[in-house]
């Protein structure tokens, strides 16, 4: 049993009863617990909180029965309430819009914040997300601290649920600054026992061709913060891109995650 739980916000909205589902069925792939964290802003109302606490925990009971499901309601801002849960957390889950009590999206205020100070990954899931009939993971990857916990975690999640992996190591036209070679790429995929995994390399806007290669994909990797084509990827264009256009779930590992 890891003894890191899965942390998913709530608020009853169906981006954040998606975020439920996918955090479940994580948390029973990693054999850990679910914590559901319901946050009530100020002037928020309690009782409210603890319908969605109640309508929430029926749902992950429902999807998962063997997994122990700790519900809370916190009181404050949701950002630092999600990040101090970061702190003990495997990884932390969210809607990617629609939220009302949380304010969830990565590209507002709190999942700014949660992408750049939480200590462990962070998952978006989009509230029009259907059935995972994705066959494949997607991760960035730059040769930086973030791009190997993207590594790390992708290969992970992909061997757990039996996926194929593709590595897009993406390039910036014009600049030969932090280029990774054929040689580096492999013998990162390798390291992490991933022989068979597809290896891409490419020049050009990194959103783009992720967007286009992650067209059957369940999950999109990114870490956070990088060099070359994924510098910047936390509060910059490309990250923003392929958050609001993916068609699945997109994983980013935050620079305070891996000591960044």
């Amino acid at each position: 049993m890891n003894d890191q739980p899965v942390v998913v916000g709530v608020d009853g909205s169906p981006a954040a009863d998606v975020a439920i589902r996918w955090a479940t069925t994580e948390a029973a792939s990693l054999r850990t617990s679910l914590t559901l964290i319901t946050v009530v802003t100020p002037g928020g109302s309690a009782s409210a909180a603890g319908d969605v606490v109640y309508k929430a925990v029926a749902l992950a009971g429902d999807l998962e029965p063997t997994v122990d499901l700790d519900p809370r309601i916190e009181h404050g801002s949701p950002s630092t309430i999600l990040v101090k849960a970061s702190g003990d957390a495997k990884l932390v889950v969210i809607g990617s819009r629609g939220l009302a009590l949380m304010v969830g999206a990565l590209v507002g205020s709190t999942g700014l914040d949660l992408a750049a100070n939480a200590r462990c990954p962070v998952v978006v899931v989009r509230p029009d997300l259907g059935a995972e009939a994705g066959i494949r993971v997607v991760i960035g990857y730059d040769g930086s601290s973030a791009g190997q916990a993207a590594l790390d975690f992708g290969i992970d999640y992909a061997r757990r649920h039996d996926l194929a992996v593709r590595v897009v190591a993406a390039q910036p036209a014009g600049t030969d600054l932090h280029r990774l070679t054929e040689t580096e790429l492999r013998e990162a995929v390798h390291a992490r026992g991933s022989s068979d995994a597809e290896l891409i390399q490419i020049t050009g806007h990194p959103a783009e061709h992720i967007l286009r290669l992650a067209a059957d994909a369940n999950l999109i990797v990114l870490g956070a913060r990088g060099r070359g084509g994924f510098s910047g990827m936390l509060i910059g264009s490309v990250s923003q891109t392929v958050l609001h256009h993916a068609d699945c779930p997109v994983a980013i590992i935050p620079a305070a995650a891996v000591g960044g």
